[in-house]
């Protein structure tokens, strides 16, 4: 994806980066940063208003999220709880969820076999610790329900992740798990938008670094500049000082 002068009014302008196959690009900042808007209206929940988001090689125009999923974007909320998942639901509902239309047979009905395969594929795959896919999610420790909500969105296959605060309340072990899958994901060539308020984690996990304040891009760090003073430096404002790289 290649985005320039993305803009939403009073929320964000003239936003650029590029983020390519197989890499991280962290989006840091301080509260109200409003990295969060730029993550929102990439998936069309939020839809920019100016500027250009070129995906593939060709221009797009994200008004919807239906549209996001059908070009390959994704993108995993901060707000499991509240909107990324369904906590009286099963785990195997919630992860086919957004994929529902895949598993159903030409009279209509859900193939109840097919969506179990795949929530016991996604079980292994990412560890989620559970007597049952048949569980309801609500009953899982916030690592695992944090797991859940990745396999609901890596299950529509995307080209694209959006990850707004993957580890927030979760402890140190999922933590750990959940980096461990990003880093394998990126691997396998998937890129990556990582919205983190955790800078420490940005860090680690990040090839480039787009750092934001008040709705404005301060700059793009490199990982080998990205160092925590800088990223600060200009999360603060103060742009003349640190060494940033636009794209």
């Amino acid at each position: 994806m290649s985005v320039r002068g993305l803009g939403k009014e009073s929320a964000f302008a003239d936003v650029s980066f590029d983020v390519h196959q197989g890499e991280v690009l962290g989006f840091a900042g301080l509260i109200g940063a409003r990295r969060t808007d730029v993550g929102l209206a990439l998936f069309g929940i939020e839809p920019a208003e100016t500027g250009e988001i070129i995906f593939e090689g060709k221009p797009v125009a994200i008004k919807m999220s239906d549209h996001a999923l059908k070009l390959g974007i994704a993108y995993v909320t901060e707000d499991r709880r509240g909107l990324g998942l369904v906590m009286p639901m099963s785990i195997t509902t919630n992860i086919t969820l957004p994929t529902l239309r895949r598993y159903l047979s030409a009279l209509g009905l859900v193939r109840r076999s097919t969506e179990q395969r795949t929530a016991e594929s996604f079980r292994e795959q990412l560890m989620i610790r559970t007597p049952s896919v048949a569980l309801e999610v609500g009953k899982l420790s916030g690592g695992n329900q944090q797991k859940v909500m990745l396999s609901k969105w890596l299950n529509a296959r995307p080209k694209l992740l959006i990850l707004d605060e993957p580890t927030r309340g979760i402890d140190v072990r999922a933590k750990a798990e959940v980096h461990h899958i990003i880093n394998d994901l990126a691997a396998e060539g998937l890129g990556i938008i990582l919205i983190s308020s955790d800078l420490p984690e940005v860090l680690a996990m990040s090839d480039r670094v787009l750092v934001m304040r008040e709705g404005r891009q301060m700059g793009i760090f490199d990982r080998k500049d990205a160092t925590q003073e800088r990223v600060m430096t200009a999360a603060m404002g103060q742009q003349e000082h640190a060494e940033a790289v636009q794209p």
